[in-house]
């Protein structure tokens, strides 16, 4: 596992959603304060394909953001321990590689795979990728209440 991946999480796009947004009730009060001292300490990862999503969705009326999608990002990435995680041709190959039954969803892949390559801890609520992660797939943080 990579130096650091202990204090390093990849956020699912639908928790730096939550997040940034007032939160939710699907999330954990503990999982929000343990992303919030790893944005002290270590280091908050999001992956380009979450930006993609988060974009997609606010242009189709799924998502309703504070302002406008490029300062929203942009304002996320200034963030303490914020970085951007780039779609790398490793992460792209990983993500059609996946052991065992891997999520449909390509966008889900390319996030197991970000958080295989890089050992980051993915923390999602995602039912899926959660029933993925208990067969030792991929390390993750259940966000779940």
């Amino acid at each position: 596992m990579p130096e650091g991946a202990g204090k390093t999480l990849l956020l699912d796009t639908h928790i730096w959603i939550w997040m940034l947004e007032g939160g939710n009730p699907l999330l954990s009060p503990r999982v929000h304060d343990d992303i919030n001292a790893v944005s002290q300490t270590g280091t908050l990862l999001m992956s380009a394909i979450s930006v993609w999503e988060v974009a997609l969705r606010e242009s189709r009326g799924r998502v309703t953001l504070r302002q406008p999608v490029d300062e929203w990002i942009d304002a996320l990435l200034r963030g303490p321990g914020a970085r951007l995680l780039p779609l790398e041709p490793e992460i792209a190959i990983e993500s059609t590689r996946l052991p065992g039954t891997a999520h449909g969803d390509p966008a889900d892949r390319i996030l197991i795979a970000s958080a295989r390559v890089t050992g980051a801890r993915l923390v999602t609520c995602d039912a899926r990728i959660l029933r993925y992660a208990s067969d030792g797939h991929v390390p993750v943080l259940d966000a779940r209440p």
